[in-house]
């Protein structure tokens, strides 16, 4: 990007913003002392200091001129100039929504290639989260489903983000394989100490999208030493399939899951009532647990419909054998409400935050559950075994 050759070396806390309306550019331009301004075809770009160009600035000029629409990020210090600029640029234009209306969608692509080359090269900065899964019944851990946590100086990314560029890129396969070689490297670490001090034994849920599961490194056998090479065994993963895609020929996916459960992998669907993870879908594929997508966890217990179509996935989860697990739990009344339902499991803010080492739940007492915790315990008891029998084991912590 030519245009941006003039600009000054950052410093590693600049940010960038791009805007098509050039007055509002040059009236934050005004409000910021060090920045540079620079025009370019498709709109305008405003250089300066992060505590300067600050979203507070930036948000209250826009207000005042009829708030246009605009990116704002912060420049990679880590990388190149040539390069530092033009992903900070496309990330900008991305962030506005405008991408598509002036031609840059290709660049947008161009960048999210050049963020996950970046992502790669960071394979000891990145770091891992552990949220802990309990039986809502009991409280008793389950296990963990691992976070991945991008760490990207200069250019901070959600795993989202990370996640929507290797789709858009066709990197999917390649992006599973990188983290999931982090979280047994990780893992096997964590689980030696573990076993050094006494400690039980982890059991992890490990995100992965179709695509990756179908490809030859993930072969059930294949990927099975790739577990054990680790210290693990298979019975201590459950493999979480989150499909942000549609299954194109379903078969081969149900062939693959099988081979997994038969060598004791858990197989979760994640998402369920979102997305592609329709009925129709996870009656073909058996999983042991049905995620319930945390929309429609939050806010249940004052909303009739949502009771309703959990009640039919606890029926139809019921009907094919798996266990129903219910993400993104943050209120009491919800979490009460979910239990009284059926749901077997759950995980969330409120029960335990992710972190750096595996914590453990709140205890349910302390959540003080004004449920008929009777009616559940015996469901939940019955269905412990069964879990296990599945793949999806409680583990004493």
């Amino acid at each position: 990007m030519r245009f941006l050759l003039g600009a000054k070396r950052a410093e590693g806390d600049d940010r960038l913003l791009w805007s098509r309306d050039i007055r509002f550019a040059r009236r934050l331009a005004e409000v910021v002392p060090s920045g540079q301004v620079f025009e370019l075809d498709a709109g305008i770009v405003v250089i300066g200091p992060a505590n300067e160009l600050t979203d507070a600035r930036a948000n209250q000029v826009a207000a005042a001129v009829h708030s246009p629409a605009f990116g704002l990020v912060t420049l990679d210090g880590n990388l190149p100039e040539g390069e530092r600029h033009l992903m900070a640029l496309s990330a900008a234009v991305q962030q506005s929504g405008l991408a598509e209306r002036i031609g840059m969608a290709q660049t947008g692509q161009l960048m999210q290639t050049k963020m996950l080359d970046y992502f790669f090269t960071l394979k000891n900065v990145h770091t891992i989260a552990y949220q802990p899964i309990v039986e809502l019944a009991t409280g008793d851990l389950v296990e963990y489903e691992c976070l991945f946590r991008p760490q990207m100086p200069g250019l901070q990314q959600s795993i989202s983000n990370i996640v929507q560029a290797a789709i858009d890129t066709d990197r999917t396969i390649e992006l599973d394989s990188f983290i999931v070689r982090v979280i047994l490297s990780r893992v096997a670490e964590l689980q030696a100490a573990r076993k050094a001090s006494g400690e039980s034994q982890l059991h992890l849920a490990i995100n992965f999208t179709p695509a990756s599961l179908l490809d030859d490194q993930f072969e059930a056998k294949t990927f099975a030493s790739m577990v054990r090479a680790a210290g693990l065994s298979t019975r201590q993963i459950t493999l979480e399939c989150t499909e942000q895609q549609a299954v194109s020929d379903i078969g081969p996916l149900i062939r693959q899951v099988k081979a997994l459960r038969r060598l004791g992998f858990g197989f979760a669907i994640d998402d369920a009532g979102a997305g592609y993870a329709s009925f129709s879908l996870i009656a073909s594929l058996r999983p042991s647990v049905i995620k319930i997508d945390r929309e429609i966890a939050y806010g249940i217990a004052h909303d009739d419909a949502k009771q309703a179509l959990v009640e039919a996935f606890v029926s139809f989860g019921g009907r094919i054998g798996a266990l129903l697990l219910a993400e993104g739990i943050e209120r009491r009344a919800d979490l009460a409400m979910l239990a009284t339902l059926g749901v077997d499991l759950g995980q969330g803010f409120l029960i335990g935050k992710p972190a750096d080492v595996p914590s453990k739940p709140r205890p349910m007492e302390t959540l003080q559950l004004k449920v008929a915790r009777q009616a559940i315990g015996r469901r939940v008891r019955a269905a412990g075994p069964r879990a296990r029998a599945r793949g999806v084991r409680v583990a004493a912590d």
